[in-house]
């Protein structure tokens, strides 16, 4: 923890109440006292005019001489550790997956083996004095000698090739990238606008009736419960205890836990949790598939084809690491009461985990932005939002009505949602009902995960774009579809960041003539950033680490953008996201409150058993070790070089942007990011 330089005492100054403070120096052998208090006032009034002792203000600085130097020896030890730390990663590496497509990483790497070259030459050129030095010198004018050696020939070479034939085409690309960039950040300042306006106005979606109050004759609909999970070691519990409590009557509601694991310890451990439930009297059932196609789609349509499905109206899904609240289905299924062209009623998301480390840090800011402003926004004013997979209400008939649960994408979710959007269904977004879960905690399971996230739009956006086309939506629906929903947030957007600022900023430092303007690099990035980090004020001081790791994690969001569009072999790729299991206890232990009295028969020694059981069956996890992104390092070392060059310029901000985003993209590509630091 690194030492207090004296802020705290400024800022807290009129809290001080005079309690005296020894502070004990390391290698002196005296200590520094610093007396305040009421008599401390009644000494200074009398030494007033005489000023403040010599000796009292030789112990102040004492103090502060102390402080500075914890905080220098604390910055010492960070950069000291620092070294070891990336020797630790490289010894333990453990690298990526041979991937079936290589062709991002050997453009990165030729790029990185070009610059280095160019760079040579240009540090060549600044020591002869062969160019500008400052913008008011003139030209260095070479000798004789200079102008025949073989080294001034290659660099003026370089200056007519690269001013005819680079300049213009980077130009070209750069414009281009600029007014994606410009639209696309309109974009997000026109959902903060309406987000806002939501606020002002306090709108809120509402039932049109009140049901559940007392005295009315409401008829509880049949709601089905489904449980998808797939090795779910960790979590398995926390949802099915979490769904088990729901307040619902008994016979209006069935659990399915949906299990695809194909470890048999982990399959008996889930059994033996649903039948603990069962003999509490849930009404919950236990579903294995023997052939396991179709990742979640196809456990999700082959739970729906049970005979039993069709006497229930409703159907709530969490996946394994979600925890509803008891009232979930109270807050969520009456908004279904008389609105009968309603299909969907998503809630948000809630993390358990959201301080865990950096990365679940950055991640809160993200999802934040996301729920509060996307989804609140296109769910008020255009009725329309992805489905998120996951703590949603979806009336059957919908379903059913828009084809059910495919397999064609790894965005089962996104691709209802169109399905049922295409169709006539209407849904509504719910702010304030959160359902707890988990963020990734290491940078391998969240690049798994972006990378399905990103590359399952682009396959969808390919599948269902005859099928917009053809729709009967308004074309004010079909534009915001097409141009908004898929290209603009789902294609436009990786593909500016990683271009813009992984590989049109280096190649500017190479080529002075297509400089990019600062409040391209600087102003409208910060600015976005602001924007983003509102809906969680909390994460402001991570503002700067956020804008550095969002362009950092553009080279995978671009590489998974592209092969989804192209088909490519990862494109129809699914990995489980990997759970820690980090159950909040006080929330836990709050969401029992107020149950029924047939949910309160677990009892706590009860919940205890289980989880030694659980810890006694499972099979030790192997050590982990970090792994080592190629993609990752080798941008790392293209910007760093970008910035050595940036200095024979003078360019200030850009030199400072390529440093740090440069530093970003090394640290993440040794895995120096999440649980593993």
């Amino acid at each position: 923890m690194p030492p207090n330089l004296g802020l705290s005492d400024w800022w807290g100054r009129e809290a001080r109440k005079g309690t005296p403070v020894v502070v004990t120096m390391e290698n002196p052998n005296y200590s520094v006292v610093e007396i305040e208090g009421p008599e401390m006032e009644e000494f200074s009034s009398a030494e007033k005019g005489r000023g403040k002792n010599a000796k009292q203000f030789t112990w102040v600085l004492l103090l502060r001489a102390h402080r500075a130097a914890n905080c220098v020896a604390w910055l010492a030890n960070a950069v000291w550790a620092l070294p070891r730390a990336v020797s630790k990663r490289l010894a333990n590496r453990s690298e990526e997956k041979p991937e079936k497509s290589r062709l991002l990483y050997k453009f990165i790497r030729a790029f990185v083996v070009l610059s280095l070259a160019v760079l040579c030459l240009e540090l060549v050129a600044y020591w002869k004095g062969w160019h500008f030095q400052r913008p008011d010198l003139d030209l260095h004018l070479p000798e004789k000698l200079e102008i025949s050696s073989w080294a001034h020939g290659v660099y003026i070479s370089w200056l007519g090739f690269r001013a005819v034939y680079i300049a213009y085409t980077i130009q070209i690309l750069s414009k281009f990238c600029i007014v994606l960039f410009v639209i696309q950040s309109l974009d997000r300042l026109v959902l903060c606008l309406g987000c806002f306006w939501i606020k002002f106005k306090r709108i809120k979606p509402t039932a049109e009736s009140d049901p559940l109050k007392e005295g009315s004759d409401y008829k509880y609909p049949m709601v089905l419960v489904q449980i998808p999970m797939c090795n779910e070691r960790e979590v398995y519990d926390q949802s099915i205890s979490a769904a088990c409590q729901l307040d619902w009557p008994r016979d209006r509601l069935l659990i399915q836990v949906l299990d695809d694991s194909d470890d048999e310890s982990i399959r008996t451990l889930i059994r033996a949790e649903v039948s603990k439930w069962s003999q509490q009297g849930v009404n919950i059932v236990y579903r294995h598939r023997l052939v396991r196609t179709g990742y979640k789609a196809g456990n999700l349509k082959s739970a729906m084809n049970c005979d039993y499905v069709k006497d229930y109206e409703f159907v709530a899904i969490f996946d394994a690491d979600f925890q509803p609240s008891p009232d979930f289905l109270k807050r969520t299924v009456p908004h279904f009461e008389g609105n009968p062209d309603l299909g969907l009623v998503q809630a948000r998301w809630s993390f358990v985990n959201k301080d865990e480390n950096l990365l679940t840090r950055l991640q809160n800011i993200n999802l934040c932005f996301h729920f509060e402003v996307e989804q609140q926004v296109n769910g008020v004013f255009l009725n329309f939002f992805g489905f998120n997979g996951t703590a949603g209400v979806w009336r059957i008939k919908a379903l059913e009505t828009s084809g059910g649960w495919l397999e064609r994408t790894t965005v089962e979710d996104m691709d209802i949602a169109v399905r049922s959007h295409l169709n006539g269904w209407k849904f509504i977004y719910l702010n304030d009902v959160q359902v707890l879960c988990e963020v990734p905690e290491s940078y391998e399971a969240y690049r798994k995960q972006q990378h399905r996230w990103h590359s399952g739009p682009m396959h969808l956006f390919r599948v269902c774009l005859p099928a917009i086309l053809t729709s009967k939506l308004s074309a004010w629906k079909k534009a915001n579809l097409i141009l908004l929903f898929f290209l603009l947030r789902k294609l436009i957007l990786p593909f500016y960041s990683f271009t813009l600022f992984c590989v049109i900023l280096p190649l500017t430092m190479f080529v002075p003539e297509a400089e990019l303007p600062i409040w391209v690099i600087c102003y409208i990035p910060v600015f976005m950033s602001l924007l983003n980090i509102l809906p969680a004020p909390g994460s402001f001081p991570f503002i700067v680490p956020y804008l550095l790791f969002e362009n950092t994690m553009s080279i995978t969001k671009f590489n998974a953008m592209v092969s989804g569009l192209f088909k490519l072999g990862s494109a129809y790729e699914w990995v489980v996201t990997k759970k820690a299991g980090r159950s909040s206890e006080p929330d836990f232990q709050k969401s029992i409150e107020g149950l029924p009295q047939f949910h309160k028969q677990v009892s706590d020694s009860a919940l205890t058993e289980l989880s030694k059981e659980v810890k006694k069956n499972s099979t030790p996890r192997g050590k982990r070790v970090n792994k080592i992104y190629k993609k990752e390092l080798a941008l790392a070392l293209l910007l760093l070089t970008a910035a050595v060059r940036s200095l024979l310029s003078a360019q200030g901000i850009h030199f400072y942007y390529l440093l740090f985003q440069g530093v970003s993209f090394l640290l993440v590509g040794l895995d120096l990011i999440g649980e593993q630091v």
